[in-house]
């Protein structure tokens, strides 16, 4: 007769169960139990009475709700995922709409300025212009020929005319 005094954790290790299982085999089989010095269950068992074999474990049968919301859970993850990808190729397509459109503004900003330089250009000509055209009404220079001067002035006119075109077109 072979009579062991063990712990449930060691009766658990030498059965090679949990250490719950010992505990549950010791009071299924009525096992007598004491306390040790430091506060843990024994077990008196004697090994040649105890013909012990562990069944094979099964397989906890699966609660139908919690299957039910485990699929349901995938198949929202898969549509979730499917919307990623589909809101991912929406903000690929934006993103190229606005880049073509910063560089169509920046091309427009661009040909704004060069405009308004031509423009503050051609104003300061007209301006200059005005003013020669104001000084010939205006000028009568005593001892000289009204005619003479206006047709210099003319012909310096026509001259800066031409270089200010010549300059616009180059």
């Amino acid at each position: 007769m072979s009579v062991a005094l063990l712990t449930y954790a060691d009766l658990g290790a030498r059965l090679d169960i949990s250490r719950e299982a010992a505990r549950s085999l010791a009071r299924r089989r009525r096992l007598p139990r004491s306390r040790s010095d430091d506060g843990k269950a024994l077990v008196r068992v004697d090994f040649s009475e105890l013909r012990y074999t562990p069944r094979p474990r099964r397989g906890r049968r699966a609660d139908p709700i919690a299957v039910s919301m485990a699929r349901i859970d995938a198949i929202k993850t898969e549509a979730f995922k499917a919307e990623i990808a589909r809101l991912q190729d929406v903000a690929t397509a934006y993103r190229a709409v606005f880049e073509r459109e910063r560089d169509r503004a920046e091309r427009l900003v661009v040909e704004l300025q060069q405009a308004t330089a031509e423009a503050t250009a051609a104003n300061a000509w007209a301006a200059r212009l005005e003013d020669d055209m104001a000084a010939l009404r205006t000028d009568r220079r005593p001892g000289g020929s009204l005619a003479g001067y206006a047709a210099r002035r003319l012909g310096h006119l026509a001259a800066a005319i031409v270089q200010a075109d010549r300059a616009m077109r180059g």
